[in-house]
This record gives structure tokens, sequence and C-alpha cells, in this order.
């Protein structure tokens, strides 16, 4: 019997609930998660990343304050020593009482995500990951060019005369609706066999 990559953590009546929104993109996107109150940095970084619509790939960081974790794989841990590794530190301990932290995603592009605590629930059924809650509108493409780069992907999908119309519906594949937010979809992808 293989152990599964992802142990499946206790359940928990406790809960945090978690405001991630991406900075500097319009219209607006934002989730709303709850997350059990002994979730650990890796389980955040899934919930955010699957949660917001990521496909994943690219380097992420935790900003606790002064401090940043992320994960310390050998290859990258040469170019990065001032990071701390998030393996096995829960939310509640990289907080120290703070209610917001940052997320960033893929340091090419930039993707900043203000997630603030809002609050901590007792909830009456217990749960063993994340959840999303509530949220609008679609996450940018991967690679597009960060905030700029979305945005004139946006302006050029939405002029047929623009010269790079064509060429970027072919590479998203025909349609992109920014408007677009399925929490059920969201929810499929936070599932552990999403993992």
């Amino acid at each position: 019997m293989t152990e599964s990559l992802f142990p499946q953590p206790a359940p928990t009546s406790q809960a945090y609930q978690l405001y991630v929104e991406l900075e500097g993109v319009r219209p607006k996107v934002w989730r709303r998660f709850l997350a059990p109150i002994t979730i650990e940095l890796p389980s955040v970084h899934r919930t955010i990343l699957f949660g917001m619509g990521w496909q994943g790939g690219h380097i992420h960081e935790f900003f606790f304050g002064e401090d940043s974790y992320g994960r310390k794989d050998p290859p990258f841990e040469p170019d990065f020593p001032e990071v701390l590794d998030e393996e096995g530190v829960s939310l509640r301990q990289a907080l120290g009482g703070r209610k917001t932290f940052v997320y960033l995603y893929d340091y090419g592009d930039n993707w900043r995500h203000k997630v603030k605590i809002e609050k901590l629930l007792a909830i009456e059924t217990p749960i063993e990951r994340a959840v999303c809650i509530g949220g609008e509108n679609a996450c940018p493409p991967e690679d597009v060019g960060g905030v700029p780069g979305y945005e004139e992907f946006l302006e050029a999908l939405a002029d047929p005369s623009n010269s790079e119309h064509e060429h970027l519906k072919a590479w998203i594949g025909g349609s992109f609706d920014p408007r677009t937010f399925d929490i059920a979809e969201v929810n499929e992808r936070l599932s552990p066999s999403e993992y």
C-alpha cells in the first residue's frame, strides 16, 4: 500500500474565513474560503493556487511581515536563502497574531494576492481541507505577462481590429470571459483528487 502524496488531515470544527484578492486586476478577482484552523502553508498554497484558478508550475512565496516562506527545493534553495521552509508550518504559526499576509505566485508575472483572515468560526460540520464559499471573476491566464499583459490581453480580445486579436484568441483556445466564476468548479479543483 502506498502512502498518499498529501496525507489526509483530521477534520476540525474550527475554521478561518479567508478573503483572497488578486492585486491590481480589473475586473476584481477574489475568493472567500473556509480553511481548517490546523491548515499548514503547503495546503494554503494549494488552496489559493487552485481556488483562484491557476494551473501551477511556477514558484510561490508567502510574506508574513518580515518573514517569507516557500518550498525549499534543492535547485532553488541557493537562490533564495532568506526564504523559510513552509513544510510543517501552520498558518497560525506563520501569522503570529497578524490578520493579513501576501501570497506571490509566479515571479515572472508577479501575481500578488492579498489575504485577510476575516474571522475564526466554529462550524457545525468539521472540514479536512479548505472550501470556497464565494468569489467573483476569472483568474487571468497563466503566462499572460502579469497585470499589464492581462490588460493588453483583454483589450486585444475585445477588439477584432487589434493586430493581436486572432493570435490571442488562438492562444487562449477560442474565448475568454473575465467575468466567469463557478463555485462548484472551484471546489472540484480543491478536492483531493485534483491535487
